[in-house]
């Protein structure tokens, strides 16, 4: 019985032609699969940059400012400060940042030059960025048309206008933030978007005579917030928090501004939802709802009632 070997017989071989068409596949899913990938890493610095309230703080809507480009008022107990321009222009904007230098503004409040940012930049939250989600948000903000946008210098007393005062405060009440190790995956993912990106503990925590936070009253809502209007108690206490409000309509209020009154968010709240909170995933909103609804309640009455 003769075998049939033909299937063990060499290949024939291959063109030049073959060879430059095998060569011009292999780039073409190259390519595919890095811009596939930037793309992906866009997407997600953009996402980082709606639940890190950024659109909110830095373009200043009220005066059809653009997009990115600075000039929204904060109207503080230290003075008058105005967001700046993180457009990719290279003169009013970052267009001549690094990954380094933006890394260095958000987790440790220092710019190109040495330069030491207010603390009215949050970086006092974002000090706890994961880096994958910073290196997103660098990749989407290069994409941001540059805008010539001129930053406003801040209207403070004369004896805040030094800048090595920011050093000082610094050195007295900066901690990094560090990631919770006795939470589940979920409920620490909440609190990664609350304490870090979303940086809710700024506006809903009262502060000392210096500006730093009160932890002993973390989220527990104060009388003198931004712009000097009081900011509401959001622990779970059963009176003076949100420990009587349902998940559901928690998670509404996030999404869409209704309370269980069905009355509406209002003062930055506004902002904060409108340009950033609507846009996260219901994964993350419920992530949000169960670490709000897992903090200790603190008493603590901002309203008149």
């Amino acid at each position: 019985m003769t075998l049939n070997y033909a299937w063990a017989e060499p290949l024939p071989r291959t063109t030049a032609r073959t060879r430059m068409a095998c060569a011009a596949f292999g780039l073409f899913l190259l390519v595919s699969a890095t811009t596939v990938t930037a793309q992906t890493l866009r997407e997600r610095g953009e996402y980082v940059l709606r639940a890190s309230g950024c659109v909110a703080c830095h373009t200043d809507t009220e005066n059809d400012g653009e997009y990115l480009a600075g000039g929204v008022e904060f109207n503080t107990p230290f003075g008058i400060f105005y967001s700046p321009n993180i457009t990719a222009h290279p003169d009013h904007g970052i267009g001549n940042w690094d990954i380094n230098d933006l890394i260095s503004a958000l987790t440790r409040g220092e710019g190109p030059g040495g330069v030491h940012y207010y603390p009215v930049l949050p970086y006092t939250a974002y000090s706890g960025m994961q880096p994958e989600d910073i290196r997103a948000l660098f990749a989407y903000l290069q994409t941001v048309p540059a805008s010539a946008q001129q930053n406003k210098p801040h209207k403070l007393p004369w004896y805040l206008r030094f800048r090595f005062i920011n050093r000082i405060w610094k050195r007295l009440f900066f901690e990094p933030i560090e990631s919770p190790t006795d939470l589940s995956d979920h409920v620490k993912r909440g609190a990664y978007l609350v304490n870090v990106l979303g940086h809710c503990g700024e506006c809903h925590t009262p502060r000392n005579l210096f500006g730093a936070l009160d932890n002993d009253q973390y989220l527990a809502g104060t009388r003198d917030g931004p712009d000097g209007d009081p900011v509401p108690n959001i622990t779970p206490d059963a009176d003076t928090g949100i420990g009587g409000w349902g998940r559901n309509s928690l998670r509404r209020y996030l999404k869409r501004g209704v309370d269980p009154n069905d009355d509406f968010a209002g003062g930055l709240m506004v902002d904060v939802i409108d340009e950033g909170l609507r846009y996260l995933s219901n994964d993350d909103l419920n992530a949000i709802v169960d670490y709000l609804k897992s903090i200790p309640p603190i008493i603590n009455r901002v309203d008149d009632e």
